[in-house]
């Protein structure tokens, strides 16, 4: 038996903090002969839990029976593939649905239900029937149907949780919710989803049409709708959890999935996080795991996985950790097309970045292939398959549908090997965090609907888009991150205190709730900066200009970069503490293609500024017009930049530096990509965290508050890797070989050795070996035999 719950923002197995490294392996896509070959593959990568989906529409048969035992099917003995999980030592992640997507058709949801309650798939814009497999999740039919599917599948769960001697250690409920009507832009609308958001508003919206919603009052209703939508979803997700628990599965957590990337990218990401944090926060043992499909990890997008974990920490009450649900794992090769191939490092940079951010739970998707059974009835649509991929599933996984590895096994197999090593340090540690933090506002991501006719509503939206989060280009984030900063998210719909600076990626459209925290909070001392355009309008579109007037501000109409027209700024010389002006900087970025094949255009958007009493720290180059000035304003101040600035480091850090902000760590490393953090424990223990997302070789010295550290030695950090490096870490210390090179972290007073960083070797698996210090270019010594150690 053993006791699992969240606490602390921690996952506390038997009370003691741990890390659970997991692998997602589909039993149903498996003949049962291979289930025990793909466990020990992931207990063989490190792994120590096995994910998977559970799905309704295979798990029903055509006379709506349900088989969960493989009596009619080996691929459906659910029951049969935890208990070998059992055997195997390995804890299990359920995820059974009742949606679970996974590339299988209906989304996991059986042919019977859509069949039986047509009047449960939604209608959208204009009356229009849903693009997609969703339904109406709080249709009274539809839940009645989920029942029924949980009644069945939950008190097997029950019977093997954790607390009662049994493998299941966690649940997921449903997966993705809201997702589909967010790609397809296609909000539930049917007439009961009316009536309900009717009673939800208070009529509020009665003379507008809610399936074609334009013209006066749409502003309002889109925003209403996507927080209206919010409550849905809550509501949803405490129903299930409701009858879950009715059906006996109590005392482990639970997990929701947060979903938003595309196209290698993060920046639609907090949308997901949009939608569903009223569903979890605050909510006891359960919390909420990422789905994340960025690629390559690299220096355009890392701030993108590191911004995104600070936005669900933002939202995350005290207990709740980080979790991620779906880390992609495998070469990219979803089409079986070699249309991308992402190399194996960055698996390895990714898991390093999620465990220094403190996700306590990651679970590799999808770890193993397979191979999709055939549908009882055939559907006649081209392969008669439970998915559309056709018969092979997970081409692209660390383990192939045959079971053969590839690179990013061996991927998986040597970063687990590092987080192993300092498992117990890092499931009892907490980011590390300058003085800076990220403004994050949830109500700038409720941009998943918007009415085709309605051109104001997209102009909103493309307005939010356009400065929202990261910034404009992310410029702000991605300059913080790789200056060294290290930084969380806070929540400016909360009340939030004094302390770090806080920056704002800030659009036209700022909630008044907001601009009068923010306000508030320069008038009592805080310090801001805001990097965009100077609010000026309301959720609902009325003008608002609360910020604005506290700042002693106000600002002219964006002025927009063209193909013929380029505007350029300057930065005053003090802005980084250098005696000479700075050379002008072309605002913006490249237009999307170029034409004829002529080179692309650069364009950007500036605004100028009305500030008669500040500090001008940016001018027009031409007018000379501020756009970018530093105010006073009460006992506070903030530093207001409106136009889209180049990603220097020197210059963000100029401006931070004004405010009073530095980053801790700095170092010498030639090129921009290296990214530093550091974790630290109860008791002053600390690890460092060093990525090098550039694609050369670096060299650098690490500073902490302009102190060296490790004795200013240089630490050489290949292009793509990472290390974790003990500092102030009270019973651990460094053997006599360079930083740089192969060597290992041992423990004092235990005999077992622990590996951190790529070229830091340890062998676990041989007692013999435990212990010994490894020298640049020593190989591995053959079992039984020793190896001098010169550590301490």
């Amino acid at each position: 038996m053993r006791d699992i719950r969240l606490g602390r923002r921690r996952i506390l197995i038997d009370g003691v903090p741990s890390l659970v490294m997991s692998g997602e392996v589909h039993y149903f896509r498996l003949a049962p002969h291979d289930w025990g070959d793909r466990l020990d593959r992931l207990a063989e990568a490190g792994c120590t839990a096995v994910a998977t989906y559970m799905p309704w529409l295979v798990h029903e048969l055509p006379d709506g029976s349900v088989d969960l035992t493989g009596r009619t099917g080996g691929h459906r003995d659910l029951t049969g593939f935890l208990d070998l999980a059992a055997e195997r030592g390995l804890a299990v992640i359920a995820r059974p649905g009742p949606f679970v997507m996974a590339e299988l058709k209906n989304e996991g949801i059986p042919y019977r239900v859509y069949a039986r309650h047509p009047q449960v798939r939604p209608v959208t814009w204009d009356g229009a029937p849903v693009p997609t497999g969703t339904l109406d999740y709080l249709a009274p039919a539809f839940l009645e149907e989920v029942d029924a599917w949980y009644a069945a599948i939950m008190p097997v769960l029950a019977e093997r949780l954790a607390p009662r001697g049994g493998p299941v250690a966690a649940v997921q409920l449903d997966n993705e919710v809201g997702m589909l009507s967010w790609v397809s832009n296609s909000p539930d609308l049917t007439d009961g989803v009316l009536t309900d958001f009717a009673a939800w508003s208070g009529g509020a919206f009665g003379g507008l049409s809610p399936r074609s919603p334009s013209g006066p009052g749409s502003p309002a209703f889109h925003h209403a709708l996507g927080a209206y939508n919010r409550d849905r979803y809550a509501r949803y997700l405490a129903f299930l959890r409701e009858r879950a628990e009715a059906y006996g599965v109590r005392g482990v957590p639970y997990l929701v999935n947060i979903h938003g990337t595309g196209g290698g990218r993060g920046r639609t990401y907090p949308i997901g996080i949009s939608q569903l944090y009223l569903a979890y926060r605050g909510q006891p043992q359960l919390t909420s795991g990422s789905d994340h499909y960025l690629g390559d990890l690299t220096v355009g997008n890392v701030a993108d996985l590191y911004v995104g974990n600070a936005f669900m920490a933002a939202v995350h009450d005290a207990d709740q950790p980080l979790t991620s649900l779906e880390f992609e794992a495998g070469t990219g090769d979803y089409g079986e097309d070699l249309a991308l191939m992402v190399p194996p490092s960055a698996l390895e940079l990714k898991t390093r970045l999620c465990v220094a951010q403190g996700n306590r739970l990651i679970n590799y998707y999808l770890f193993a292939g397979g191979v999709n059974p055939p549908l009882d009835v055939p559907a006649g649509d081209g392969n008669d398959r439970v998915a559309f991929t056709g018969e092979r599933h997970g081409f692209a996984a660390p383990v192939d549908p045959e079971g053969r590895t590839g690179p990013a096994f061996a991927a998986i197999r040597s970063v687990l090997s590092a987080v192993r090593g300092a498992a117990d340090l890092l499931a009892d540690m907490d980011e590390e965090h300058d003085d800076v933090a990220l403004g994050f506002v949830p109500d700038h991501y409720l941009t998943e609907y918007a009415y085709p006719g309605d051109a104001e509503r997209r102009a909103i939206v493309a307005d939010l888009e356009r400065f929202r989060g990261m910034g404009s280009r992310d410029v702000v984030a991605r300059a913080l991150l790789l200056a060294g900063f290290s930084f969380p998210a806070v929540d400016l719909q909360e009340d939030f205190g004094p302390g770090r600076v806080l920056v704002l990626g800030s659009a036209t459209t700022l909630a008044a709730g907001v601009q009068r925290r923010l306000a508030a909070y320069i008038l009592d001392g805080g310090r801001l900066l805001l990097a965009g355009m100077l609010p000026a309008r309301d959720t609902d579109g009325a003008p608002c200009t609360i910020l604005a007037e506290a700042l002693g501000l106000s600002a002219g109409p964006p002025v927009e970069g063209s193909a013929g027209f380029f505007p350029s700024v300057r930065a005053e010389a003090h802005t980084e503490g250098h005696t000479e002006g700075h050379a002008e900087g072309r605002v913006g970025g490249r237009a999307e293609g170029g034409v004829g094949g002529r080179a692309e255009v650069r364009v950007g958007v500036l605004q100028h500024l009305i500030a008669p009493e500040a500090e001008v720290l940016v001018r027009e180059a031409v007018s000379g017009a501020p756009v970018g000035v530093r105010v006073r304003a009460g006992s506070g101040q903030a530093i207001v930049l409106t136009c889209d600035y180049p990603c220097h480091l020197d210059f963000w850090t100029g401006l931070l530096a004004l405010l009073g902000a530095r980053p801790r760590h700095t170092h010498d490393a030639p090129v921009p990509g290296i990214v530093v953090t550091s974790t630290a424990d109860a008791d002053g223990q600390r690890l460092v965290h060093l990525l090098n997302v550039s694609p050369v070789d670096q060299s650098l010295v690490l500073s902490r508050d302009g102190e060296p550290l490790f004795g200013g030695r240089g630490i050489d950090l290949p292009a793509r890797s990472g290390l974790m490096l003990p500092e102030g870490v009270g019973d651990l210390a460094w053997s006599t070989c360079e930083l740089a090179g192969p060597g290992l972290l041992r423990r004092r007073g235990k005999g077992d050795a622990a590996q951190v960083g790529d070229r830091l070797l340890t062998w676990p698996d041989d007692p013999a070996a435990r212990g010994q210090t490894v020298r640049p270019g020593q190989e591995r010594p053959a079992p039984g035999h020793s190896t001098p150690s010169n550590g301490s």
